[in-house]
């Protein structure tokens, strides 16, 4: 089946120039720069991970790859929650500009009122993921051109208010006047047609995408997440104020515990620090870290390129509209 494209122009994909409704979610220690020109170039939006990069020279490095293998749109996310690493978000910034980057996302609950300032006068394309209606309406105040918000279904920080992605996204888009896309256990083109459905204007997929050739985690780890059901997800940090959703592993096994017997943050640093969660990305070990991980990975049976994936979720997407326009003929 010949796949339209026109079937799927929405004000995100007229807002950031791109081919299909859907953008790559931002992922800690693994949305580096090839990933992000992959997943642009197979017609979404890469979105790079400022908060990956120590230090400016290596993020301002990371901005020149990507803009040396895509003349596709990407964007940089501004992370802003606290870190145990925190890096200099203005100085950042001031590099994206000098690098003449056209889209930023932040992420966090408060929306940055100087960053923001920043953006609108370098004439960027400010989108702002947060997990809420408050959170959006002050985005929005504060000149943001769109707003992404993840349901509790997804990989990672879930927020505090544990909203399903069908819920959420109605609610945000009926308390904005600005695009707004959703994600939260979006992994084919089905859950892509929900999205819209429910008012959005594109999809926001993470944990699907860490399933393709492409993405810079272990093989052994990409295997044993198609080899899991959408029962292999669990709650942690919730006992700090810091709830992800992750990878029922045995380190989430053991966070889980320490939690149950009152851990403190320090007592469960060793368990949840991102250095273990890099060493299983490098070096394969399944049971090193917690690694977030959305329960769409009961979706996900293969490894397929990123094209791959992308230009199939946009052909399940037609099916499915075409299968209801059917159904809804029929009677």
């Amino acid at each position: 089946m010949l796949f339209k494209s026109s079937m799927f122009d929405t004000k995100i994909t007229r807002l950031l120039n791109i081919k299909y409704p859907i953008l790559g979610g931002a992922m800690m220690s693994i949305s580096k720069a090839e990933f992000v020109a992959a997943i642009s170039n197979a017609g979404a939006l890469g979105i790079l991970t400022s908060a990956i990069y120590q230090t400016a020279e290596e993020f301002s490095a990371a901005i020149d790859l990507i803009q040396a293998t895509t003349d596709k749109p990407f964007a940089v996310n501004i992370n802003l929650f606290p870190s145990m690493r925190p890096v200099d978000n203005e100085v950042y910034v001031g590099i994206m500009i000098e690098k003449g980057v056209k889209i930023v996302e932040t992420s966090g609950h408060a929306a940055p009122e100087k960053l923001s300032k920043m953006f609108k006068q370098a004439g960027m394309i400010w989108l702002h993921k947060c997990v809420g209606v408050r959170y959006a309406k002050k985005a929005e105040s504060l000149g943001a051109d769109a707003i992404t918000v993840v349901g509790y279904e997804n990989g990672g920080a879930t927020g505090k208010l544990d909203i399903g992605t069908l819920v959420l996204i109605p609610t945000v888009v009926d308390a904005v006047n600005i695009p707004v896309t959703g994600g939260g256990g979006i992994a084919d083109g089905r859950g892509l047609v929900s999205v819209l459905a429910a008012g959005a204007d594109a999809a926001i997929i993470g944990s699907r995408l860490m399933m393709t050739k492409e993405c810079p985690i272990h093989n052994d780890l990409k295997h044993a997440f198609v080899k899991a059901s959408e029962l292999d997800t669990t709650l942690v940090m919730r006992s700090i104020g810091s709830t992800h959703r992750v990878w029922n592993n045995q380190a989430a096994k053991n966070c889980m515990e320490a939690e149950q017997n009152g851990a403190s943050f320090e007592q469960l640093l060793p368990i949840i620090a991102g250095d273990n969660a890099r060493r299983m990305f490098a070096e394969g070990d399944l049971t090193a870290g917690l690694v977030s991980l959305s329960q769409s990975v009961g979706l996900a049976h293969d490894i397929p390129s990123v094209k791959e994936l992308l230009d199939r979720i946009m052909q399940q997407a037609q099916q499915s509209v075409q299968r209801l326009n059917g159904q809804l003929l029929s009677h």
